[in-house]
């Protein structure tokens, strides 16, 4: 039975010889890269296109045409070989349309060699796009699998190729375009002619159980909120605006548009370390889940890399399942305006039938998406439950064991778990938010009471001390996975109002010094600060690290700022933006409690502050969106277990392994 993809889904392949075949109604140029387990592509040795058509295990055509089919051998594919996507586009400079919204919807089916049809997707809703990313055949868990991508690009074949982390796109698009003109090489045989039936409205039956291992050097970040975030330039999709990975509705995807399918870039190479073997599977069943199954140098690393891959598996099949539930819910509208256009279908029995008709209809495209929707949840969930008992301390909760039995190590670890994330769909599967070390932006708790709801229901000096807890606890998190001595914590508190939630920290000794109060404390660490980011900035540019004086501290610093802007004058806030956006590049960084509408007086001076921050809250609140689809996610913070000193046995464990490190 051939599956019907939408954007998003994807589909299991039975073989590993196939062929892609392209129906376009114009001529169109093919093509296919190659990547691996990040989706990167390596060089242009991994590109199949008309001017080079043919790698080990690919072959396209060499020249544009209405047809098209590509062949495919993925046990013949080079060694790291672990994606294949293909690309369409529209020839240029030879008078022929410039955008697919003028053309047919391209329609790709994936088939045997056989020609039984395996997977098909139709491009729909391309408009002013010139490339497009097709399809991609991607390998999870030894098995290869199909998924729908349909990701359009306005600024044509070189965008789609920078996308893909391709170095020098433009040159490379400009040979290609050039050998279509040549008109190199044979023609390729089109396809046998559709049927009806292949042209009928496709059905969306979500599923998105895709793992492209995050990556380990720079991975993408769901860390975008609309209070604070502007929509920095990045490629745009052919789907109408929404959130994305720089600016994401906090109302979540629109349900009157297609999702934004853009993948992150990926520019760096992945490990060669094998992943661990999963036990085998039953018949008919799906593989067990395995704790460190994606690639990495490390444990830990594979760990990282996972926990991202379940991330994004999560965010597509929820992505492809509410899809499927619009396209359900707009095939009803259409059909009921169809069968109530006519006056005498509006009253009486012929009415209601049509009526009932398309609701039907709609409840069972709905039902079999939600179908397909459990069954990845469920695949997730298992997942999740051999994954979090694994995690390193550094990416677990509090509750863990593993921080009972921790030892401050002695390299800092690649991310700090900062909360966890969950969607609507069900909220018990959380996905772990790791952050990369050492931090790339600083965080803001925000502690004001118009956020969301769960904090405006909640007493004002509550919320306050919550957010100043919150704060405390990633403090502790950070000296805790850091060597001795290579991070300090420096703490603001003008007013002295944080003295009960800053007890754990002054009274285990591991702070640089007393919290500072009052201007003349707040003006004394700021300029510490800064003149350490001045000093660090002059020796790195030139190359002058050893004229620094003896007395910097070169480790990492983390400055804790509580009730701002109280006791900071335009001087301190200047000097605060400024270690907000120089600091964490030459290792200090920010992390400040506030509430905005208090610091409202300074109108859009501080604006540039908030959106370099990442904003996380003391309790529940859905306002992070993903990098690949854009779903407003649930943050929950990480908790202490009522009753647990794991807090001050961690800051005992800190402050000991500085004592005996002679720091």
């Amino acid at each position: 039975m051939t599956a019907e993809l939408v954007r998003g889904q994807n589909h299991t392949l039975p073989q590993t010889r196939l062929e892609i075949r392209v129906s376009a109604g114009t001529p169109v140029v093919a093509g296919a890269t190659l990547g691996d387990e990040r989706g990167t592509v390596r060089g242009i040795e991994w590109i199949a296109h008309p001017g080079s058509p043919q790698l080990p295990g690919l072959e396209v055509s060499q020249q544009a045409a209405a047809d098209h089919r590509l062949a495919v051998d993925l046990e013949a594919l080079p060694a790291g070989a672990h994606r294949v996507t293909v690309l369409l586009a529209l020839p240029v400079g030879v008078g022929g349309p410039v955008r697919f919204g003028a053309v047919p919807a391209p329609f790709v089916a994936v088939t045997g060699l056989d020609g039984t049809e395996i997977a098909t997707f139709t491009l729909t809703d391309l408009d002013a796009e010139s490339a497009v990313s097709a399809l991609e055949l991607y390998r999870r868990q030894d098995a290869w699998k199909v998924r729908a991508v349909g990701q359009g690009y306005a600024g044509g074949l070189a965008e789609m190729l920078a996308d893909q982390g391709v170095r020098d796109p433009a040159v490379l698009a400009g040979s290609i375009q050039e050998a279509v003109t040549r008109g190199l090489a044979r023609s390729v045989a089109p396809p046998p002619p559709r049927t009806p039936e292949g042209d009928r409205v496709r059905q969306a039956t979500g599923s998105a159980d895709h793992r492209p291992t995050a990556p380990a050097p720079e991975p993408p970040e769901p860390l975008t909120d609309p209070a604070t975030t502007t929509q920095p330039h990045t490629t745009q999709p052919h789907t109408a605006p929404g959130p994305a990975a720089g600016g994401a509705s906090a109302a979540g995807p629109s349900t009157g548009g297609p999702i934004n399918y853009a993948h992150p870039r990926r520019q760096h190479a992945a490990p060669p370390s094998p992943p661990p073997a999963a036990p085998p599977a039953q018949p008919g069943q799906p593989a067990q889940p395995v704790a460190g199954d994606a690639t990495g140098w490390s444990m830990d690393e594979r760990l990282y890399n996972q926990v991202w891959g379940m991330f994004e598996d999560l965010a597509r099949a929820v992505a492809a399942y509410r899809s499927a539930v619009d396209f359900a819910e707009s095939r009803m509208d259409q059909e009921l305006d169809r069968a109530l256009s006519d006056p005498r279908n509006r009253i009486g029995g012929a009415g209601d039938r049509a009526r009932e008709a398309a609701r039907a209809k709609r409840d069972e495209l709905a039902s079999r998406a939600r179908e397909a929707l459990d069954r990845d949840l469920v695949q997730l969930a298992a997942e999740a439950a051999v994954v979090e008992p694994a995690l390193p301390a550094a990416y677990a909760g509090w509750g863990n064991p593993v921080w009972h039995a921790h030892r401050i190590p002695m390299e800092i670890p690649m991310a700090l778990r900062i909360g966890d994330l969950h969607l609507p769909e069900r909220t018990d599967l959380r996905i772990p938010l790791l952050v990369r070390l050492p931090l790339e932006r600083g965080m803001w708790v925000d502690s004001g009471r118009t956020a969301s709801e769960a904090a405006a229901l909640m007493d004002t000096d509550r919320l306050r001390r919550l957010a100043m807890e919150t704060a405390v606890a990633h403090a502790a998190r950070l000296l805790a996975v850091y060597p001795p001595g290579e991070f300090a914590v420096h703490v603001i508190d003008p007013a002295g109002s944080a003295a009960g939630p800053l007890a754990p920290l002054v009274e285990s000794g591991v702070l640089a010094g007393p919290p500072a109060a009052g201007p003349g404390g707040v003006a004394s660490v700021l300029a510490h600060l800064t003149r350490r980011v001045d000093l660090v900035q002059m020796a790195v540019r030139a190359r002058a690290a050893d004229s620094l004086p003896p007395d910097l501290d070169t480790g990492e610093q983390l400055l804790v700022v509580n009730d701002f802007p109280h006791g900071f004058d335009d001087r301190a806030v200047t000097q605060l933006r400024y270690l907000a956006d120089e600091g964490p590049a030459v290792g200090v960084h920010l992390l400040m409690v506030a509430d905005r509408e208090e610091a409202s007086a300074y109108g859009p001076v501080l604006d540039p502050l908030w959106r370099s921050l990442l904003r996380i809250t003391p309790v529940a609140d859905s306002h992070l969106a993903d990098p690949w689809v854009g779903h407003a996610w649930t943050y929950e913070p990480l908790t202490i277990p009522p009753g647990s000193r794991v807090l001050e046995q961690v800051l005992a464990a800190v402050a000991a392994a500085r004592r005996a490190a002679g720091r």
